[in-house]
């Protein structure tokens, strides 16, 4: 079966193929500061490659949060359209589980994966890698200081990673982390195509000024 996978919780946006969970072919993009969105071309460029139609896609995987709000919609908003193109079911993962198995060397132990929350803030979860490389999540997702994410990761027994943690290894979430994230995907329920959308991890600014100009919660239509 193929596997497109989209990951763009940071401004390192990726794609990736695996054919029966084994990775075929990657592409890198930025999402950010560039004139044209690159998500998409990415996409299309990876299944030209492996001359494969949008129909050739048996499953989608997308990175589901916390991170960027901008980047987020477009990878959820691209995994949407191409699952429903395709037929396919489109199952979420999360993107700090994605930034432990994008290391270039999977190695056993406890990790904190964290990513910029922006504001002074860092999403943070706790994982651990068996000697077998299955990766468990060890609790829930949360927002902490910046300042206190190498305390946090002490307090759990976790090596800190992620883009700002100074860890050569995990530079950031990677689509490519999906193939050594199986039994994560095969334990995962599909996502309701019309109400699913990633974790961002907090509301959107505007969103924000919003409900404080009008003083009610922004109801979703």
């Amino acid at each position: 079966m193929i596997t497109l996978v989209l990951e763009a919780s940071t401004y390192a946006g990726s794609a990736a193929l695996l054919e029966d969970g084994g990775l075929i072919a990657e592409r890198s993009v930025v999402m950010r500061g560039r004139e044209h969105e690159a998500l998409m071309p990415a996409v299309a460029e990876l299944l030209a490659e492996r001359d494969m139609r949008p129909t050739s896609v048996g499953r989608v995987v997308c990175g589901a949060g916390p991170g960027s709000f901008t980047s987020l919609r477009i990878a959820g908003a691209i995994a949407k359209g191409i699952a429903l193109a395709a037929g396919c079911p489109l199952i979420p993962v999360s993107s700090l589980a994605l930034l432990v198995a994008s290391g270039d060397r999977l190695q056993a132990g406890r990790y904190l994966a964290a990513v910029d929350a922006l504001r002074g803030e860092h999403y943070v979860a706790p994982f651990e890698v068996s000697a077998e490389g299955t990766i468990t999540a060890l609790g829930p997702e949360s927002r902490v200081a910046s300042s206190e994410v190498r305390a946090y990761a002490e307090s759990v027994g976790a090596t800190a990673i992620g883009p700002e943690q100074h860890d050569p290894q995990h530079v950031a979430p990677h689509a490519r982390g999906a193939a050594r994230l199986s039994a994560l995907i095969h334990a995962t329920a599909p996502a309701d195509l019309s109400r699913w959308e990633p974790a961002y991890g907090r509301l959107a600014e505007a969103q924000v000024k919003w409900e404080a100009t009008h003083g009610r919660p922004l109801e979703a239509v």
